[in-house]
């Protein structure tokens, strides 16, 4: 009886340094995911491979041939929901909380609420992602799109600048720095990012577009959802 006592006290204790979870979720979490089998991750490849072709239906059939206890299928079948503007997308993110992808779900719960033009969800979904998974270039990036939509614009380019740093070949957050430049009306920075970075022409003109819209009053700007969408990255097709 004892012995219960103190492991119910030091499980109360516990409990304030677990960001408001019930203490035994992080205690019974698993660390890392299960090993797949060598069938599992072929279909896996296949299931990405189809996704980044832009053949979401067939993608998400192969996927459901896979168990959903495996945390990699639920984890691209969100994916994939998600793309194709399904609510089953945010159930499973949430399912992968407290696992071994918590920080790609936080991205994708992010990711979901930017697209409804919700930026105060989306903000806290990205910054959760980013703590647990802080040299992610995809996260960084996309939180800084969800601090360039509600115009904290030093917020933005900290996490732009970190994005591109942490991946010199990240042209949508290159792009994306580009966009806060020509909105703050600096064009020889952003004519200098341009050169440097080989931006084309159509990307340059996709940034002065993104800029003009950010510009425009309230009621001339498009849907928060359509203008979220032109910035988040979506999750890459092979986890990293």
């Amino acid at each position: 009886m004892k012995v219960l006592i103190v492991m119910a006290s030091l499980l109360l204790l516990s409990g304030c340094a677990t960001d408001g979870q019930a203490p035994w979720t992080s205690l019974l979490s698993p660390s890392s995911c299960s090993k797949l089998t060598s069938e599992q991750e072929l279909s896996l490849n296949l299931a990405d491979d189809l996704a980044s072709d832009g053949k979401l239906h067939a993608s998400l059939a192969n996927l459901q041939s896979l168990p959903d206890n495996l945390s990699e299928v639920r984890l691209r079948k969100a994916k994939v929901y998600r793309l194709l503007g399904r609510s089953e997308a945010e159930p499973l993110y949430r399912s992968l909380l407290g696992g071994c992808l918590t920080a790609q779900a936080e991205h994708g719960l992010g990711q979901v609420y930017a697209a409804r033009g919700d930026n105060g969800q989306a903000q806290a979904h990205l910054q959760r992602a980013a703590r647990l998974a802080p040299t992610d270039e995809k996260i960084r990036n996309d939180l800084g799109v969800v601090y360039l939509n509600q115009l904290r614009l030093n917020e933005a380019r900290f996490e732009f600048l970190t994005a591109i740093e942490l991946s010199q070949n990240n042209q949508l957050a290159t792009l994306n720095m580009v966009t806060l430049l020509l909105y703050q009306n600096d064009w020889p920075q952003a004519a200098e990012i341009v050169s440097r970075s080989k931006l084309t022409p159509e990307q340059f003109t996709e940034a002065q577009q993104r800029a003009e819209k950010l510009k425009a009053p309230a009621n001339a700007k498009a849907t928060p959802g359509d203008r979220v969408a032109a910035f988040i990255d979506p999750l890459p097709p092979t986890l990293e």
